[in-house]
């Protein structure tokens, strides 16, 4: 089975770097910040998990399979929130969309109001 297990492993580290590679690509090749947020969080979060499960398989230790598990839950509950938040973020802060961008629901909602605006940054005098 060690055999096995070795193949498996060394397949899921090929295919999280590959997908390490893709999200590095698409940061450096992606037109805005958004898409590049995407990218990122995507592709880097399957990247990393990929690797964390090639670690799982081949550890022989009940510990480490067990730190890569918490890791592996840790991105998938970090990932979409942390990247959800940097686009509001820049949304809020005046950051534009690419020219090409098709559909802008974040304008849409600010519009009907169902959107806070940008907190202020004056004085209350």
């Amino acid at each position: 089975m060690s055999g096995i297990g070795n193949i498996l492993a060394g397949i899921f580290v090929v295919m999280g770097a590959g997908f390490a590679l893709i999200a590095a690509i698409g940061i450096l090749r992606l037109p805005d910040f958004y898409t590049r947020i995407h990218a990122a969080s995507k592709a880097g979060t399957v990247g990393s998990v990929l690797a964390l499960l090639a670690l799982a398989i081949v550890s022989d230790e009940s510990a480490e399979v067990l730190r890569a598990i918490a890791a592996i839950v840790f991105f998938f509950l970090t990932a979409p929130i942390s990247a959800h938040l940097l686009g509001r973020a820049a949304y809020t802060a005046g950051y534009r969309m690419w020219e090409g961008s098709v559909r802008n629901e974040m304008q849409e909602l600010k519009e009907t109001g169902r959107v806070a605006s940008a907190p202020s940054t004056e004085t209350p005098s």
